[in-house]
């Protein structure tokens, strides 16, 4: 998994960090997200699925890697 965000999109809610602390951040001038783990590990997919799905702006998208997706099933 790929995690990417818009960050001209971000409203700055939150929503995201609180889903998914280790993958998301925020800037503390304005709350706009930042990524901390840009390829989260298997544990954190659910999570980071989360945070896409309540995200108000629809900032956040993910993107399946081919290899990492191979490395998960075996």
């Amino acid at each position: 998994m790929r995690v990417h965000i818009d960050q001209e999109k971000c409203c700055g809610a939150g929503s995201c960090v609180l889903s998914a602390p280790e993958v998301f951040d925020q800037r503390e001038e304005d709350g706009i997200v930042f990524l901390l783990d840009a390829e989260p590990p298997a544990d954190l997919h659910e999570a980071v699925h989360e945070a896409v799905a309540i995200c108000p702006a629809a900032a956040i998208s993910v993107q399946q890697v081919e290899g990492a997706e191979r490395a998960e099933r075996v």
